[in-house]
């Protein structure tokens, strides 16, 4: 029978993401790291929010009962534990302090197609601001999010006999790390704005890969063409951010840097042909409506042709599964 269950759910999935978040902000999950249990009476918070948040956290798949306590699930342990490799908590933090309140207003991006988390009228981008904080929050944020998804594109695309790796607007630089990791042959370069740079060589530096990581000032959009001589240029949760014409000037950008027999990799959220799904590609859509001017998700058929007009050949995409993407579109340059 057709009931309005899944509707229920969509209504109240804000109580999921908002109980998560609260457990993220407690650092509860890093207070239960390495097997520890603890009751709701040694949490630190009355009884009554402890016992409904424990139990809801449980509920959510975030903690397991152990005896009369709770203990961090198996999911919990890898990814929200502070200071583990593949740490997930900014990205929580992220989303709740800079769109959730936001996204409370889509109903007045979807009328004027304007941001709401920036003004386009004062700023330039979402990125001119005075305030260090927000800055701070959003690179750990991407952090968090491209640690693991960096991890699976390594185990999906075979760089074997790649030796020179530009990573455009590569942030922080989790993608280099990851893949100079899986691929000891490998040196990385981060192409981005200077400040952004500093970031991601202190990352490659406490990584230990000073000697295979560096960095290269510059802003993809303004300057006139990217830095040559590489083999490989990886385009990792860009070309969202823009419009249709934007990306196959960049895209163009990129054929033009790239080595003979250079490789292109574009690794998003994917929309299907259809554009009919899937739900994280098509809602991280709806996402940059709230943080961009004109960025949107795409689907592979689309990334196929950009790259196949601006003269790749053998283009294709492989998929895999990760939180900042669920696939990759490649091209050689003849």
């Amino acid at each position: 029978m057709l009931t309005p269950t899944p509707l229920m759910e969509l209504v109240t999935g804000f109580w999921s993401f908002k109980t998560f978040a609260a457990a993220v902000e407690l650092d509860l999950f890093t207070r239960l790291a390495g097997g520890r249990t603890l009751t709701k009476e040694q949490i630190g918070l009355p009884e009554r929010p402890a016992d409904l948040l424990l139990a809801a956290c449980a509920s959510l798949g975030l903690l397991e009962r152990d005896g009369d306590g709770y203990r961090n699930s198996a999911i919990a342990e890898e990814f929200l534990v502070r200071g583990k490799p593949y740490y997930f908590g900014g990205q929580v933090t992220y989303c709740d302090q800079r769109t959730y309140l936001p996204w409370h207003r889509i109903g007045e991006a979807l009328r004027t197609d304007r941001p709401l988390t920036w003004d386009p009228a004062t700023q330039e981008s979402m990125f001119d601001t005075a305030d260090p904080q927000m800055l701070s929050t959003f690179w750990d944020a991407m952090y968090s999010t491209s640690v693991f998804t960096a991890r699976a594109l390594s185990e999906t695309v075979d760089l074997k006999g790649r030796g020179r790796l530009l990573d455009v607007g590569g942030g922080s630089g989790a993608y280099d790390i990851e893949l100079c990791r899986t691929h000891p042959d490998l040196k990385a370069t981060v192409f981005d704005l200077p400040h952004v740079c500093e970031i991601a060589a202190a990352k490659a530096a406490a990584a230990g890969l000073s000697d295979r990581i560096g960095t290269a000032p510059g802003d993809f959009l303004q300057d006139g063409q990217l830095p040559g001589g590489y083999d490989v240029v990886l385009l990792s949760m860009i070309l969202h951010d823009w419009d249709e014409a934007t990306n196959r000037r960049l895209l163009a950008k990129v054929f033009a840097a790239l080595e003979p027999g250079g490789l292109v990799i574009v690794s998003e959220l994917l929309l299907d042909a259809d554009r009919a799904g899937p739900a994280p590609a098509a809602l991280m859509g709806m996402n940059m409506l709230v943080e961009t001017v004109a960025g949107r998700n795409y689907s592979n058929a689309e990334y196929e042709r950009w790259l196949a007009d601006a003269g790749f050949t053998g283009v294709r995409t492989v998929r895999f599964d990760a939180p900042g993407a669920n696939g990759a579109v490649l091209g050689v340059k003849p």
